[in-house]
């Protein structure tokens, strides 16, 4: 029985995971322990936490697993930095001391930060540095519920390789064809993302949000996929890629893409960050979300010709693209999808340590074919009773306790039911990127002003960003046109069409602001402007309590579905402790705050009005 620590950082997204003769029992990002977002630090708390949780210490590890090879990842940067010569000598002169004083002596540094958290026998400890597209596959096929499966895994760049095709069987993985950089998917979205004003390696999300504010039908962004297609991107049959370097500026220079062959190509100047959006920068946002689309159908189209395999695998930062997802399931190419919930970078390290246990120590891996090894994604630190009334003393909070879940459950429904909005805390933290009923924030899915709501006065965000619907499993099809399960919200779907509004002749030609808040369905804060909704299903499961919530809820007003959105602000990484969740309680307009059994109303807190007193300064992202 192995015990294996997986290891991600250094880039952006660090995190730990532990698992034990192949069971995932804890994994955590570091942001969510030191507040900072994608924080590329070594994960010291998530490595503590993950440590405290199975009880073990360093020593007692059998292998401690970095998710990819950094010799590898430093002979790209000297052959591309050698390709593209002269160009790219301030980006040669920024990156090159870092590596030669740091990543090069990966070994000694990891074993430094080891030694900071525990004593280790530096001369015991075997680490080991599988490569980082093999982690992503590992993240995705080991813990997914298929005995053999094909697996895709898009990014931006591991070490050379940018997108791989590989197939999985029992304790084995095969890779089976690889596109290596500079062409990447990852990266031609995230030129876009630079290009309209977002913040690359964190506001890929903002672009999908910003996509369906594009007009389809106007000439414009028919334009703009064409211009993609002919000057950017060559997209073959298989789906690789070929882009042209004449146009970016991220394999040598310190921005994504060079500016003025941009403007020429599109007509507009790159968006600088916090000022308006224009209906052309929803139109360019939609343009590349389609030929995105375009590329990842290709590759599971060639994936499925390479395998055969009727089940697939996803990891990689692209397959956070919960769109593009949606279309690939609606082309039933396979008959069941598997996607890594901590798809990017922090997935990593839970594919590291599961490719150690399966590949290298080749233990036997076992699945009865229905249910994945996630555990729902909840395998983060919770807090006990003890703890919270710590809490409570400590910030003079005002709450009352409930010793009855189901009277809490009612009560709590019957709040969101009168259009309050509830913070709502609960066991193990989720690991990814997305709420999942432990961390999140919830609201009244019916209501028409909730989603602009939430946004200005909870998220302090733009008024574009979409919101998550959360429904039981066994309702899903009342209210979407989905026919599988989305646990992890990785997954888009319409909205039924008899929940649907018609909508106005020339509705496309209007401007951004009147589309946003004309109401189009019977769930207006969880429905999308192109009557799409990023799904939730949650199952009793794995979350009895969230589950017994939505169940309340929909045996009071008749609607099962609640708004989900993760609990935190903008620029800030979803809450952890209970100290955070009350804080972020307190310096937003949330109305009611669950943290566990306890429940705090926002007008009998002490100095409840004085918001500023509990702000933290956090980057926007």
């Amino acid at each position: 029985m192995a015990n294996i620590l997986g290891i991600s950082a250094f880039y952006h997204d660090s995190a730990a995971a532990l698992t034990t003769d192949g069971k995932i029992i804890a994994a955590a990002q570091e942001e969510r322990f030191t507040r900072k977002k994608h924080t590329p630090d070594f994960p010291i708390h998530a490595i503590q936490y993950c440590l405290d949780e199975t009880g073990l210490e360093i020593n007692e590890l059998d292998a401690i697993v970095f998710y990819d090879k950094p010799f590898l990842k430093f002979e790209r940067l000297l052959e591309t930095y050698y390709a593209f010569a002269p160009r790219g000598v301030t980006s040669f002169i920024r990156a090159i001391p870092v590596w030669l004083n740091e990543k090069l002596f990966l070994k000694k540094l990891i074993l430094d930060h080891l030694q900071d958290i525990g004593n280790c026998d530096r001369k015991k400890i075997k680490l080991l540095f599988p490569e980082h597209h093999l982690s992503h596959a590992a993240s995705a096929f080991f813990p997914s519920p298929y005995k053999k499966a094909a697996i895709l895994t898009i990014d931006g760049v591991g070490e050379w390789c940018t997108a791989s095709i590989g197939q999985g069987d029992g304790n084995k993985i095969s890779i089976l064809k690889e596109m290596n950089f500079p062409h990447s998917v990852g990266l031609l979205y995230s030129a876009f993302t630079y290009y309209l004003g977002f913040t690359v390696n964190s506001g890929e999300y903002k672009l999908m949000g910003l996509a369906p504010y594009g007009n389809p039908l106007s000439s414009q962004t028919i334009k703009f996929i064409e211009t993609i297609k002919e000057k950017l991107v060559d997209i073959k049959e298989d789906g690789s890629i070929w882009l042209n370097q004449a146009y970016f500026n991220y394999a040598t220079g310190i921005t994504m893409v060079k500016d003025k062959p941009w403007e020429k190509l599109f007509g507009f100047s790159r968006r600088i960050a916090e000022t308006n959006i224009e209906q052309h920068h929803c139109n360019l946002a939609f343009a590349i979300q389609k030929v995105t689309e375009e590329i990842v159908l290709k590759m599971a189209m060639e994936t499925r010709r390479l395998t055969g395999a009727e089940s697939l695998c996803l990891a990689g930062g692209v397959a956070l693209n919960c769109v593009a997802n949606g279309k690939l399931l609606q082309e039933k190419l396979f008959k069941s999808i598997f996607i890594q919930p901590a798809a990017g970078d922090a997935g990593g390290a839970v594919g590291a340590a599961l490719a150690a246990n399966f590949i290298y120590f080749e233990e036997e891996r076992k699945t009865d074919e229905r249910t994945d090894q996630m555990s729902g994604s909840y395998l983060g630190p919770d807090y006990s009773t003890k703890e919270i009334e710590l809490i409570n003393r400590k910030l003079k909070a005002v709450c009352t306790k409930y010793d009855d879940f189901n009277q809490l459950s009612r009560d709590i429904s019957s709040k969101i039911a009168q259009g309050n909005i509830v913070g709502w805390f609960q066991g193990k933290m989720e690991f990814g990127p997305r709420a999942l009923g432990n961390r999140s924030i919830l609201g009244d899915a019916r209501n028409p002003e909730m989603q602009k709501k939430m946004n200005l006065k909870i998220k302090y965000r733009e008024g574009f960003r979409p919101f998550a619907p959360s429904v039981r499993n066994e309702d899903i099809q009342e209210y979407f046109e989905l026919e599988t399960y989305s646990p992890y919200m990785l997954l888009t779907a319409p909205v039924n069409r008899n929940r649907r509004r018609t909508l106005p002749d020339q509705y496309h030609e209007w401007p951004v602001r009147d589309k946003l808040y004309y109401t189009r369905s019977d769930i207006p804060s969880v429905t999308h402007i192109d009557f799409s909704a990023r799904i939730q299903t949650v199952h009793k499961e794995t979350n009895p309590r969230y589950w017994q919530l939505i169940r309340d809820f929909k045996e009071l007003t008749g609607c099962g579905v609640l708004i989900n959105t993760s609990f935190n602000v903008r620029g800030e990484p979803i809450v952890c402790h209970p100290d955070d969740a009350y804080r972020c309680f307190m310096c937003t307009d949330m109305d009611y705050l669950v943290l566990n059994d306890f429940v705090y109303c926002k007008t009998t807190q002490p100095d409840w009005q004085n918001k500023e007193k509990w702000m933290v300064p956090f980057n926007t992202d």
